[in-house]
This record gives structure tokens, sequence and C-alpha cells, in this order.
């Protein structure tokens, strides 16, 4: 039995890498993360790309001025969930989803609120070969307006984010970052499948996938698609 997530969670993968197919530059493609998680995440207004390089931090991309305030904010304050997920071991995610109440950043979350009207806040961490490189920072403008799902399609979204940075660094073209997503939305696909096969969330199912990949000496996305073409429907 499928859980309430899955085919939403299939639908960020594919109309995420519409978007990010029509990037022309690693510029734009960054930008396309940032306009996609607005238009993909439940109760996202807002959103911004954070990437730390020899121990600095700065915004990549942004969906709009509100959301470069915000980062502006939290790189002054020195707090925040974005700079908590590049700093922190554990967990990959930092949210809170009403920020009357000051969450771990009482500075921050006062400035937010009445500098920019913001209620809500959530920060995802950012890997590339294992490193921790960068956040993605979404905002709502709702109090409670990011809910379970809404941090479930987000994180998804950073592993889109991972392979941009992963690209950018490498000095691939965006035609050849936009080849590398194939397979990764093949991958979403499989994690869809998983999360709604055995009630699992998003990174539990991706370690299933990885877990099964080093057991049959494969590439994840080679197990990815064994996996999505073994449960698609049979034609009569």
């Amino acid at each position: 039995m499928s859980t309430p997530f899955a085919p939403e969670l299939l639908t960020t993968f594919r109309t995420l890498a519409e978007v990010v197919y029509s990037g022309d530059s690693h510029t734009s493609v960054q930008e396309s993360l940032c306009h996609a998680a607005v238009e993909l995440v439940e109760g996202c207004d807002h959103a911004s790309l954070m990437v730390s390089r020899h121990g600095r931090v700065r915004t990549a991309a942004a969906s709009d001025d509100v959301a470069l305030a915000a980062d502006a904010l939290e790189l002054e304050l020195g707090e925040g969930p974005c700079l908590d997920a590049i700093d922190d071991d554990e967990p990959d995610a930092h949210f809170c989803n009403d920020l009357r109440d000051g969450c771990r950043w009482p500075g921050l979350a006062h400035r937010l609120r009445a500098d920019l009207g913001l209620e809500g806040m959530a920060g995802f961490r950012i890997r590339q070969d294992g490193q921790k490189v960068g956040a993605l920072n979404i905002f709502s403008d709702t109090v409670g307006g990011l809910r379970p799902i809404s941090l479930d399609q987000a994180s998804l979204l950073s592993s889109f984010a991972s392979v941009a940075l992963s690209a950018a660094d490498r000095g691939k073209e965006a035609s050849t970052l936009r080849l590398g997503l194939e397979s990764n939305r093949e991958i979403g696909k499989a994690v869809g499948l998983l999360m709604a096969m055995h009630e699992v969330d998003a990174d539990e199912a991706f370690g299933l996938l990885a877990k099964v990949s080093q057991e049959m000496n494969l590439k994840v996305a080679d197990v990815a698609a064994q996996l999505i073409s073994k449960h698609q429907p049979q034609s009569r």
C-alpha cells in the first residue's frame, strides 16, 4: 500500500528535472534549483542556495530578494538553519516552522519576522564527495507552512543541488550536468517507490538502494533502473 507522500515526491523529481534541464549555465541551474524549491516544496515561499568555500559561506543563488536578505541576516548574526546544516555533524536538516518561539535561533527568528515577515525556515545540507559544502535554505511566510511533506521534498531537492555543485566544481558543461541528472531522476523514482513499498523516509529508502548497490557491485543508478523496470505496470 502506498504512502500519501510517494506520488507527490515522484512529481517533485519529474518537474525538477524539467526545470534543471532548461538551464544553459551553472549559474542558471543553481537559480533554477531555488525557483524549483518555491514551486515544488509545499509551504516554501522563498529559497536560497548557500555554499562554503575555503572557510567562507556565501549565497550562490536565491529565488528573490527576500531570500537574499534572509541569508544576509543569517550570516550577519552567525546563526541559523543553513549555517547549522553546513557546520553541524548531525542531522542533515535543521528547521523551525514557527519563528514566534525563537526556535534554536532566537536572534535570527526575531529579525526574520520583524524585517522580512517570515514565519518559518529550514536548512538542508548539501554534500559533495562526502564533504559538507553548502545548504539549501527554504523560508515560509506562514506559521506552520512547512510540514513533513515539505521537508521530504526539500531533502530530495538538496540531492539535486549536490549534483549541480559537483558538476560546477568539476567544470562540466550544463549539457553534461543534464545528462547526469537523468540517472538521478531514475534514482528519485526508485526512492519514491521504496518509500511507498516499505513505509520509510527518503534517507532510509536511499540507504536501501545504496546497500543493494554495494552487495551487487552495481551503480546506484543501475539498481534504481532495475527496480523501476521490475515494478512497472505490465501491459495486457
